[in-house]
């Protein structure tokens, strides 16, 4: 006889993590259905995100900057350092010990809170059942109540670059997390947030970075403005970032990958060192669901769910980056938060239009709602207010005053539409306009909340009195 549980989460990442937590808390008696094994072979939790993704980048971003700013720009401060190396090997001990404790520390939040985790993959089967095949091959099966689905995703593979991490030439974001030497040459086909941040990474370190982005626009998700000063800012920091380009084929030589590829002029050939393949991700639904399940797909190969992440089984859910909207781990947090509490019959909501999006890079690109260009053709009608941070105390006493804070707010009611920041610490500023626009805050709220000076803060608060070109602190126009 299968045991049954209240909850079975398939997938242990951010979504599914946090979902079982959450269950678990509610009085829900829940089991965790996870396969990952980490780089020491390991069982663990935590997905893509804690360990091949968000947690290993951004380590490794933090420890790159450390390392440039203290070869490049500490000694505006009065620093001098001679005989400044790089342990690489040092470096990514860091990283795999900040996975470890993370990933540890989910193993121990589980045990805390009575969640189950059950070793191996999980596939939906017909009325709520669940099969858990190990890593020796031998299977279970068990039953639940409800099911929630939240298996992530996966990196887009490309014919005309086939990856292979083991081998180490031609790489996706899990590679390039791994080089154990600094690449001469680093080619990056796709120039979204992965590729941005880990070319910064291995920039900042000494390759020589090459970005082939085969759309025209640069950071098309992002509002057009915040996206040119990046551009600019990027290329001043050494990227060379090619738009228009597509990659039509790569080929192994005894100097590295020769890389061809077109733009709207010619067709040209690249050699590089090592190349990273950065053009996306995709819902990871292999082997998720049996045939006899019937879970439904929409159009774009995610699984069908509606408002409440409920899908065409009744019972059944799906969270996370296997279903529609952005693919982010705190939107797939949310989502398990929302679907648990609905579970247990409370009324959980998420407010999908006060997502915030991240570019870890530097400057550190954020925003949350809508950009300038989706109001434009959306016929919204808008007022903008801006502030630099070259006219910040805070930043100039950091020596980082480049970027802005953009803020849009209805032409009529005042409302917060949305905010776009390119600077520093933008990561932290934009909770304020995300907790802003969660209460449906207006422009004039944020002008008239007191900021503590001198802070980073207050180029939002000239930002919102811009609005009205009320601003402070620069000459209003």
């Amino acid at each position: 006889m299968a045991k049954t549980y209240d909850v079975v989460v398939i997938g242990g990442g951010p979504a599914g993590y946090v979902a079982a937590i959450r269950c678990a808390q509610l009085g829900l008696e829940t089991a965790c259905v996870e396969q990952w094994t980490n780089f020491k072979g390991d069982p663990a939790l935590g997905g893509t995100c804690l360990n091949v993704g968000c947690i290993p980048s951004k380590t490794l971003l933090e420890s790159s900057e450390q390392y440039h700013h203290i070869k490049e720009g500490i000694a505006s401060h009065g620093i001098r350092v001679e005989g400044l190396q790089l342990d690489l090997n040092q470096m990514m001990a860091r990283k795999e010990d900040i996975v470890l404790q993370l990933t540890n520390g989910i193993g121990a939040l589980f045990k805390a809170n009575g969640v189950e985790w059950l070793q191996g993959h999980g596939k939906l089967l017909a009325n709520r059942q669940v099969e858990i095949t190990a890593q020796d091959g031998s299977t279970e099966v068990v039953s639940a109540d409800h099911v929630i689905i939240a298996t992530g995703s996966k990196p887009i593979e490309i014919g005309a670059a086939p990856v292979d991490n083991a081998e180490g030439f031609i790489v996706d974001s899990t590679g390039a997390l791994d080089f154990r030497e600094v690449p001469g040459t680093l080619g990056v086909i796709g120039a979204g947030v992965i590729g941005l941040e880990l070319g910064s990474v291995w920039n900042r370190l000494g390759s020589k970075v090459i970005m082939l982005e085969a759309v025209e626009d640069f950071l098309a998700l992002a509002d057009q403005q915040i996206a040119r000063e990046a551009l600019r800012q990027f290329k001043k920091q050494g990227l060379d970032i090619r738009l228009g380009t597509r990659v039509t084929a790569t080929q192994k030589t005894e100097n590295g990958v020769l890389v061809s590829f077109k733009d709207k002029d010619s067709e040209q050939e690249v050699t590089v060192d090592k190349l990273l393949v950065s053009v996306g991700r995709r819902p990871n639904i292999d082997n998720v669901a049996a045939p006899e399940a019937d879970l439904l797909l929409d159009e774009r190969g995610c699984i069908y769910v509606d408002d409440k992440c409920e899908t065409n089984l009744p019972g059944v859910y799906a969270i996370g980056d296997v279903v529609r909207g952005p693919m982010l781990a705190h939107k797939g947090s949310e989502e398990g938060i929302m679907v648990a509490e609905n579970i247990a019959g409370q009324h959980g909501h998420l407010n999908y239009d006060a997502i915030p999006w991240v570019i870890y890079t530097n400057p550190e690109i954020a925003w949350v709602g809508k950009t300038e260009q989706a109001l434009k053709t959306e016929g919204i009608p808008y007022k903008i207010g801006t502030f630099p941070f070259s006219a910040n105390g805070r930043a100039k006493a950091m020596e980082a005053a480049t970027g802005m804070i953009k803020l849009l707010a209805h032409a009529e009611t005042d409302t917060l539409l949305g905010c776009h920041i390119i600077g520093p610490f933008a990561s932290e500023l934009v909770q304020e306009a995300v907790l802003a626009m969660e209460f449906h805050a207006s422009s004039e709220d944020l002008a008239r909340t007191i900021h503590g000076h001198p802070t980073l803060y207050e180029a939002m608060h000239e930002a919102a009195l811009s609005v009205h070109g009320r601003a402070l602190h620069k000459i209003n126009t």
